[in-house]
């Protein structure tokens, strides 16, 4: 749906959807309705809740679900907030248009009639049930799809909301009876008669139902039945003749006493809502209005009301598109642009297809209804073929096996049905009829129908009463010339709104089914009058703040004379900035679109390569949408640039910075490593001098013990030992190389278990410790010998023999292996004794 807002002034038009439209009374009842003082603060809350109240009642009544939207507004209206020298809301009025009546009687597949019905058939209490006769479960034929249910089946809301307007509780229930009583009546079903002077028969619960229509409407039943069944004829003033009707159209008649009946109570209803919101004309100077009217339609069975409908959207889509263009022409002149505006495709040929003089479509129908003779639909359509057959919005679907033709809309070609178009054009309301309904003894149905005609007048709103028009499309034109005149009076200002997909489903987008809703709009037809032009239009400091860095590049490859660029950090721009500053830096940016186009032109392209269309008005910059994609691909070339520069100093650095802190962990690990080094060899120092001092102290006793023992048994073994017989006593010599033996016995031992190339301080040390041995003769030590045999008996004797040292080995893993022989290293002197293979081959030198 579409709508507007319209002041008597020229400010804007708003055309929304109906949640939208109800989202925007909502907003500007609340905004205008705020009181400057305490007092009027009552009177300005009634106001806003009667206004927003009037809402419920109009979409109860007047919306219903169709294939594309569960609360589609099956009527047009036109909603004026009134307001006050002091911009206050004082008061509302609803216009509306067109009612989709025939809804009523006549629902398409998978759609719903009006919401009010489900409203009471799911809503009403015990005692209401009882009184309308609605049984649970009951089956009506106008009411299909009962078991779906909508956000909009609130029976509640809606009388709490005509409660608030003034409609007391029992005018509600009269209300309700009434539309029950519809119900009732759409269950009589009509069976063909066998005798065509006969009146059709009652269909199986017929009888029922009609006999409960009748009490509901408080309808005399035989004079109801007899007047759906039997047509009256008048010929001349004074001549009447019945004559029994044929099985459709005694539906016909059935359907429009329906018709009749709630188009009349939708009237009310809207006349009611007036005088309860409707503020003194001297009250209020001017109004913003909301014009709510139908989007456009194409199902697969179109007839008058989506041809009126689309009629409609036609006449307001050129009304968008004049003031479209005229608004981008205004704007061009203001800016100083020399631009003379494009062809577009106009409508206009649809709009004289359809209401143009003398011959078009809504003509050629009428004049069917004025003639008084029967019209087939094969007739009508040989009658629009021929007379319009030049027009180039009008087209015939030859597979089509049903009477029909082809009007291509703005919104795409949409085709109509001439089947029962001339009769619902009519909207014939047999007399009988309505003086039927005036019989009625129900309260409502007494003010809908009354029995006087200038009473009948005085109860009609007084925004629908217009001079007498014949036909449906007559009226509806007449009401759509008068809200065109409103409109052209004032700014409009459009909303479009668009579903992501029909099922209501969340985070779903559907874009077949958006683009025909775009397209429906006029918003296709719109982009492409826009594209012709310039549409994209920037403000002067907006374009510098976000396209200044293309300087750089003008800086590059332009060397010629420019605007210096500015100085570091300085980015952003006011609204504020001198437009002789601006002006410098705008032509400076310019400059590069040459470059820019060549370097995304092709190269086997030259055309490519032409100048980019962009204009520099007096605040704006206008361009097009190649121009702009071209400005951003520069952009975005220099961003990269300065990206790449940022990226490689940052590189640079941390190279850097972990360079530094590599070299400062080297000398940091290098300084631990020679204090650990340090302290090693301090303790291996340590440990040798301790090692050193005890070897001493065990040398000294030792060889102490082994002097004493030696020379006790010597002078002994001289002095006891008998000399054989003939016998000599040694010589001096032979004594003292005897003593000289048993003194360096352990030099001898050591040196002949030693390993082969035994050097320096180890081979001296052994030689001093034997070459030093005390002479002292302690008389604390005793030598044990044996007599009678010759040597040394003592342990501490020259050994006869080979020695052999047995080392027991260590508990701990790898004590005797040293794991890193380093020529600087000191090493203990049991590793003398132990490592013998190892010491002979240990190079010359080392300790």
């Amino acid at each position: 749906m579409e709508g507007g807002n319209v002041n008597t002034a020229p400010t804007g038009l708003f055309l929304p959807q109906t949640w939208t439209s109800r989202c925007l009374m909502k907003f500007y009842a609340v905004v205008a309705a705020s009181p400057t003082s305490w007092e009027s603060h009552r009177i300005a809350e009634r106001i806003e809740q009667r206004i927003l109240n009037s809402n419920p009642v109009m979409e109860a009544f007047g919306n219903a679900c169709t294939l594309r939207n569960n609360n589609s507004s099956r009527f047009g209206k036109f909603i004026q907030l009134q307001l006050n020298r002091a911009q206050q809301m004082t008061g509302a009025a609803v216009q509306t248009y067109l009612l989709e009546k025939t809804r009523v009687a006549c629902q398409a597949s998978s759609e719903r009639n009006f919401h009010i019905f489900y409203q009471i058939c799911k809503g009403a209490g015990t005692d209401e049930r009882l009184q309308w006769h609605l049984p649970e479960g009951a089956a009506f034929s106008w009411l299909p799809n009962p078991d779906r249910t909508l956000e909009e089946d609130c029976f509640e809301v809606t009388r709490e909301a005509m409660l608030h307007l003034g409609i007391d509780t029992p005018t509600q229930n009269n209300i309700f009876q009434v539309l029950a009583g519809l119900l009732h009546l759409g269950n009589i079903r009509f069976a063909d008669s066998e005798d065509e002077a006969q009146p059709c028969q009652l269909m199986g619960d017929a009888k029922c139902s009609i006999r409960t229509s009748a009490s509901l409407l408080q309808l005399p039943e035989d004079p109801l039945l007899e007047t759906l069944r039997i047509r009256t004829i008048r010929a001349g003033r004074q001549q009447v003749f019945r004559k029994p009707c044929s099985r459709a159209e005694c539906d016909i008649r059935r359907d429009c006493v329906a018709k009749l009946v709630y188009a009349r109570l939708f009237d009310w209803l809207v006349s009611v809502i007036n005088s309860s919101i409707c503020a003194d004309p001297d009250s209020w100077t001017t109004f913003i209005g909301l014009l709510d009217v139908y989007g456009f339609e194409s199902f697969p069975n179109n007839s008058l009301e989506q041809l009126c409908i689309n009629y409609a959207n036609e006449k307001l889509q050129q009304h968008f598109v004049t003031h479209y263009l005229r608004a981008q022409q205004e704007e061009y002149a203001v800016e100083g642009l020399e631009w003379s505006f494009v062809n577009y495709q106009d409508n206009q040929p649809c709009l004289d297809l359809l209401e143009g003089s003398p011959i078009s479509i809504c003509s050629l129908i009428n004049e069917e209804c004025r003639l008084n003779r029967p019209s087939s639909a094969a007739q009508l359509q040989t009658r629009i073929e021929s007379a319009l057959a030049g027009s180039p919005c009008l087209g015939h679907n030859k597979l089509s096996r049903e009477p029909s033709f082809i009007v291509v809309h703005y919104a795409g070609p949409v085709q109509y049905h001439t089947a029962g178009l001339v009769e619902k054009n009519k909207d014939p309301v047999p007399p009988e009829l309505t003086r039927l309904l005036q019989q009625s003894q129900d309260p409502l149905l007494k003010v809908l129908f009354p029995a006087d005609p200038e009473e009948k007048a005085q109860e009609e709103p007084s925004g629908q009463s217009r001079a007498p028009v014949l036909t449906v499309v007559s009226k509806f034109k007449a009401s759509l010339e008068q809200l065109l005149q409103v409109l052209h009076s004032t700014t409009p200002h459009y909303i479009r709104c668009i579903k992501p997909n029909s099922q209501g489903q969340a985070h779903t987008f559907l874009q077949e089914e958006v683009l025909s809703q775009l397209e429906a709009c006029g918003l296709v037809e719109t982009i492409h009058i826009s594209a012709a032009g310039f549409p994209v239009r920037i403000p002067h400091w907006n374009f510098v703040e976000r396209y200044e860095l293309l300087r750089r590049l003008r800086a590059r490859t332009s060397p010629g004379p420019h605007s210096p660029l500015p100085a570091e950090g300085r980015s952003e721009w006011s609204p504020c900035t001198e437009a002789a500053t601006l002006q410098p830096l705008l032509q400076d940016i310019l400059h590069t679109l040459p470059a820019l186009t060549q370097a995304a032109a092709a190269p086997d392209d030259p055309a490519e390569a032409s100048a980019a269309p962009v204009h520099c008005g007096r605040t704006k910059v206008f361009m097009t949408d190649s121009t702009l994609e071209l400005l951003e691909h520069g952009r975005a070339q220099v961003l990269e640039q300065c990206a790449r520069r940022i990226q490689g100093s940052w590189r640079r650095h941390w190279y850097r910075k972990q360079g530094r802190r590599r070299r400062a962990a080297v000398l940091i690990q290098a300084a631990i490593r020679s204090w650990l080094a340090r302290k090693h060899v301090r303790r291996l120092h340590a440990a040798a001098t301790v090692i050193g001092r005890a070897w001493r102290r065990w040398r000294i006793g030792m060889a102490f013990l082994a002097s004493k023992e030696l020379d006790g048994v010597e002078e002994n073994h001289l002095s006891q030992v008998p000399l054989p017989t003939g016998s000599l006593l040694l010589p001096q010599t032979q004594t003292s190389l005897l003593a000289a033996v048993i003194r360096l016995w352990p030099l001898g031992l050591v040196l002949a278990n030693a390993a082969v190339g035994v050097r320096g301080f180890q081979r001296k040390l052994v030689v001093w410790a034997c070459l030093q041995l005390p002479t002292g003769s302690p008389s604390s030590y005793t030598v044990q010998t044996a007599q009678g045999q010759a040597g040394v008996t003592s342990i501490r004797a020259l050994p006869q023999g080979s020695i052999k040292f047995h080392c027991r080995k260590s508990p701990l893993p790898y004590a005797d292996i040293c794991p890193e022989p380093l020529p600087y290293s000191v090493t203990g002197f049991n590793q003398i004794l132990l490592e013998r293979d190892s010491l002979g081959h240990r190079p010359k030198g080392s300790p």
